[in-house]
């Protein structure tokens, strides 16, 4: 009795354990599979997040990259040194009303200080036919410019002056 006892035990027992065994089989499986589940469910998340995520930081770059509208004008520049005051004058007459005053640019034309204008990209000889031809739109969304029938060549030369200064004072170059 005392054998058959301890068999019925140990066969209790490992049908339990095999039970637990099963069990804890069961919920790894379901585990596994929720985890499974979990994993493609991110996957398949991971191109519609990435995809959001790229769409977000080229929106939040553009701004920067953007060459459709100037930026705001950061004031009036200081006072320009006794000999880029003809320059000066002549821009005020002949270019502020479309590139601003200081050359920060309006609604009508580009800002001349700006990386875009800066010697090696525009050199002065760009100003001299932009007077004297004009010029099609090509970098901002302004339209062409005129040719300025009121400048001759002398003048521009003391207007580029006096913008290469406002660029130089602004640190375009």
């Amino acid at each position: 009795m005392k054998n058959a006892k301890g068999f019925l035990s140990f066969v209790w027992f490992l049908w339990l354990n095999e039970g637990n065994q099963k069990t804890n089989r069961n919920q790894m499986n379901e585990t596994n599979e929720t985890n499974r589940t979990n994993q493609m469910s991110t996957i398949m998340k991971m191109p519609r997040l990435l995809g959001v995520s790229f769409i977000a930081l080229v929106l939040s770059a553009a701004p920067a990259c953007s060459q459709t509208e100037p930026p705001p004008p950061q004031g009036a520049a200081s006072a320009a040194p006794a000999e880029l005051r003809d320059g000066e004058q002549k821009f005020t007459a002949n270019c502020s009303a479309c590139h601003g005053a200081g050359g920060v640019g309006t609604k009508q034309g580009p800002p001349l200080v700006h990386k875009v204008y800066e010697p090696n990209h525009h050199g002065d000889v760009a100003f001299q036919r932009a007077a004297a031809n004009g010029v099609k739109s090509h970098h901002w969304q302004f339209g062409d410019m005129p040719k300025i029938d009121a400048v001759k060549p002398d003048d521009v030369e003391q207007i580029v002056k006096y913008v290469r200064w406002l660029q130089k004072q602004a640190g375009i170059f």
